[in-house]
């Protein structure tokens, strides 16, 4: 599953408001990596995203994580398999705003029918973590 795959799917799979989020895969994480299986992926900052006091939404980035958790589970799968977000937890740390945003996703478990993932939303600037989230997928 190669980085261009990757960046592929993301234009194939995803809805035109996710596409809109400016998003761009800029590596896959092999299997053998520590950490596991997963993505990283950039989320280019925009005006357009932010609310008062030029701060980066909650739903932007809650978005941004789901979309980089799909792209982790297509890495570990080694390619495009059907699924559904099952849960989604969101645990904001501090506010990001004036930078682009980071999302490593990793895919902690793979099952036949599920996948358990989490994700480092960090802003670019600093690499400070912005937010953690995990999440549950099930695999269609």
């Amino acid at each position: 599953f190669s980085l261009e795959a990757a960046q592929a799917l993301l234009k194939d799979i995803c809805a035109p408001w996710v596409q809109d989020l400016q998003l761009g895969v800029e590596k896959i994480h092999p299997a053998n990596e520590p950490g596991g299986t997963g993505a990283l992926l950039r989320m280019k900052f925009s005006e357009r995203l932010c609310r008062e006091g030029g701060i980066v939404c909650g739903q932007a980035l809650m978005a941004f994580a789901d979309t980089a958790m799909v792209i982790a589970n297509l890495a570990a799968n080694r390619g495009y398999r059907p699924m559904t977000t099952v849960d989604q937890t969101t645990h904001f740390m501090r506010a990001v705003s004036g930078c682009d945003v980071l999302a490593d996703a990793r895919v902690v478990r793979l099952g036949r029918t599920m996948s358990f993932g989490r994700v480092t939303l960090s802003a670019a600037a600093d690499h400070k973590p912005v937010a953690m989230v995990s999440s549950a997928f099930a695999m269609l």
